[in-house]
């Protein structure tokens, strides 16, 4: 195909990234944005594959083939509770492939060049020219950015699943110096290699200090921060995209990973202000400690009221308006087709219901507004928390399935709290709190929940879904 028809098929597929993107911004353009994005994507890969530097398919149709397969398993066989796991590993893999790409090239570029290549450099002043150099620092920025991205990653998903290492912290004494050391050194390595200074060597250097730079960078980060972090790693991944494009001079490589890198920025901004973080903590892993606070005893100490669901399913019949806060719990138990069940209940006996979603409930932005779209819960109901907050004290009943850290009113009135400043759901001040959960177990930043044991707080013990069935059942025998 000829360079300009393949130059134009770029930019028709930036196009529709970027339509894509903007369809994405709202859950009822949500499908057709993530259509576009799917064609665009399309568009530049059928584009790249016509390319006449592509002299064989072989190991492309290949690798497309078990590529696809797993693709297709993942997304049957994957729950939406390991959702955020799965966009960890992707990341991860993003990343990697981008410092295999950089690596190759880096390979190529140190091959001696032959007959009219030779020719060529002997005519450019001290061997090099600076193009050249241009092109080894991102070279090296897109073997940093992807090596991080994908050990950094690799931890993200273990912490998540909980595979060989916890969801807590991990770290030692003098590690943010090491951290630091390591960057140092990365960029050292850099420099010297895009000065023609022992690369080779050099390069090997670059690729196990950015490689041990990810892993340092997660491992002190704990559960309760991982939206954040994932949204970073996405953030890393389409930069190191971008690199890799720009040293292979492929505009959609460059185009698309400067999207998603710049997007992922951009969430990463908006998830450190919903959980009152600091951008630059996370991005050299500093982050907020868990666990400190008081002790379950001294919040729970014979305050928390239980109920059945026949007590609730009785205060849900007087009630005129509730709202549902759903969180990680209710993904756990896969309540959300039973959530709908009890929606559809209370609605066919006149009580108007919406559900308050906080940004970062869940593992993973969006989390709980594409599980509650998985059980076909119609978008309007789902208000985010700004416009939600100012409703609650017109609430008769609020319903928290499984929310903990995005709920605690820790968060908004004690200054000692690791969560303090936090933005989070005011469900408090609705006039009744019903909140399912199986028991009083802390939530990711490990710290007792007060909203548990308040006066207008009513506890149902059990598992996510059972509650809201037997909550379905007990409404309709009354």
């Amino acid at each position: 195909m000829n360079a300009y028809v393949i130059e134009f098929a770029y930019l028709v597929s930036a196009a529709l990234f970027i339509l894509g993107i903007k369809g994405l911004t709202k859950p009822k353009t949500a499908v057709r944005g993530n259509l576009l994005a799917a064609i665009g994507m399309l568009v530049a890969l059928v584009a790249t594959l016509t390319h006449k530097e592509v002299l064989a398919y072989e190991w492309i149709i290949a690798g497309m083939i078990l590529g696809g397969l797993i693709g297709a398993v993942m997304a049957i066989k994957v729950q939406m509770t390991a959702m955020p796991q799965m966009v960890a590993a992707l990341n991860g893999f993003g990343g990697g492939a981008s410092l295999f790409v950089a690596w190759a090239e880096f390979e190529k570029s140190m091959q001696p060049a032959t007959g009219v290549q030779a020719i060529m450099a002997s005519m450019q002043h001290g061997g090099g020219s600076s193009i050249e150099m241009v092109t080894l620092v991102a070279t090296g920025v897109a073997v940093l950015i992807g090596a991080v991205t994908l050990t950094g990653s690799l931890v993200a998903f273990a912490k998540l699943q909980e595979f060989v290492i916890s969801g807590k912290p991990i770290g030692f004494k003098g590690m943010q110096a090491v951290t630091a050391a390591l960057l140092l050194v990365a960029l050292c390595a850099i420099g010297a290699i895009a000065q023609d200074y022992h690369p080779q060597t050099l390069f090997i250097a670059l690729v196990i200090a950015a490689l041990l730079l990810g892993l340092l960078l997660v491992l002190p980060i704990g559960g309760a921060d991982m939206p954040v972090v994932i949204a970073l790693l996405n953030s890393y991944s389409g930069i190191a995209a971008s690199a890799a494009g720009f040293i292979m001079g492929n505009t959609a490589l460059i185009v698309t990973g400067a999207l998603v890198g710049a997007s992922g920025i951009i969430l990463t901004q908006i998830m450190c202000k919903a959980m009152n973080r600091s951008l630059t903590n996370v991005l050299f892993g500093v982050m907020a400690p868990a666990g400190s606070g008081p002790s379950d005893d001294e919040v729970y100490g014979g305050k928390v009221k239980s109920a059945g669901a026949e007590e609730i399913a009785m205060l849900l019949e007087s009630a005129r308006r509730v709202v549902i806060v759903p969180g990680f719990g209710l993904a756990m138990s896969q309540a959300q087709h039973a959530v709908r069940d009890l929606t559809d209940t209370m609605e066919g006996l006149g009580i108007e219901v919406e559900f308050a979603i906080h940004p970062v409930a869940g593992r993973m932005p969006g989390h709980m507004n594409v599980l509650l779209a998985e059980a076909e819960i119609s978008y309007d109901k789902l208000v985010e928390m700004d416009r939600i907050n100012p409703t609650f004290e017109q609430t008769d009943v609020a319903i928290v399935i499984g929310a903990n850290d995005v709920t605690n009113p820790m968060a908004r009135e004690d200054k000692g709290s690791p969560i303090y400043g936090m933005p989070i759901l005011n469900v408090d001040k609705a006039k009744t709190v019903v909140v399912i959960k199986r028991s009083l177990s802390s939530g990711f930043a490990g710290l007792p929940n007060p909203l548990f044991a308040a006066e207008n707080t009513l506890m149902l013990f059990g598992d996510g879904k059972k509650a809201v069935l037997d909550l379905v059942a007990a409404l309709k025998e009354g």
